[in-house]
């Protein structure tokens, strides 16, 4: 199935979404692009914000605020994410519920990528409409993630509960 089928199908279905993502195979190529993408997307989802905090203080360019939320979301929030998701592995393993640590990643990874529609609009509130309504779309977000992670993990866990 499509990725962006995928996507709007992980808002009805998660758990099956995810268990034919983590049947697909370890690919550590499919997750970094989970990650990958998501983190540009999520990058992209900032220029709204970014053009209107450069048009309202002009002492920092737009040029350069983009470098920097372009370095933040490009660099810096992967190498969160691969250690989030190192942490969670560990944990899982210390309270005896051990889970792969590619399936983790996998299952982390896709749970931002298929959360990215509402950090989209979250984007457009702060860029366009500041208030109440992006605290509201950023709040959903963040429960999407934590909603796909959570289904994705108790996948992950049931697939590894099956004998071979």
């Amino acid at each position: 199935m499509s990725l962006v089928l995928d996507i709007a199908r992980s808002y009805r279905a998660p758990r099956e979404v995810q268990a034919r993502r983590l049947a697909a195979g370890a690919r550590e190529d499919r997750a970094l692009a989970y990650l990958l993408g998501a983190c540009a997307l999520i990058f992209v989802a900032q220029w709204p914000r970014l053009a209107r905090e450069a048009f309202l203080d002009p002492s920092i360019t737009l040029e350069a605020r983009m470098a920097g939320a372009l370095f933040a979301w490009l660099m810096i929030m992967p190498l969160v994410f691969y250690t989030l998701s190192l942490i969670i592995t560990l944990v899982l393993r210390i309270t005896g519920q051990p889970v792969p640590g590619h399936d983790c990643r996998t299952v982390l990874f896709w749970a931002l990528l298929a959360s990215t529609p509402l950090w989209l609009l979250a984007g457009l509130m702060a860029g366009f409409a500041p208030g109440p309504g992006f605290g509201i779309f950023s709040a959903a977000a963040l429960i999407a993630v934590l909603v796909f992670a959570a289904a994705g993990i108790k996948t992950a866990r049931a697939g590894t509960l099956r004998p071979a």
